[in-house]
């Protein structure tokens, strides 16, 4: 269930839905963030969702481990 994207709203995807667009399962985007090798979720509540910009950051720049992610935003002064 993707939200619409306005100039104050952020696209939350989950599991299912970022799984769908890495064409990988729901079980795997777990795995994969238990691990560290994706960029951390957004808890709401008992909720687990990634912010869409964040993964498209991510995917353009190679789709690098969690904490090289974050280095590699805050050297471009994204977060």
């Amino acid at each position: 269930m993707e939200k619409t994207n306005t100039k104050n709203e952020i696209q939350l995807l989950t599991a299912k839905e970022l799984g769908t667009m890495l064409n990988l399962s729901k079980r795997q985007i777990f795995r994969l963030n238990s691990c560290g090798k994706m960029p951390a979720p957004i808890r709401i509540g008992g909720s687990v969702r990634w912010a869409n910009s964040t993964i498209q950051s991510w995917i353009s720049l190679g789709c690098p481990d969690r904490q090289t992610f974050e280095a590699m935003q805050q050297a471009r002064g994204e977060k």
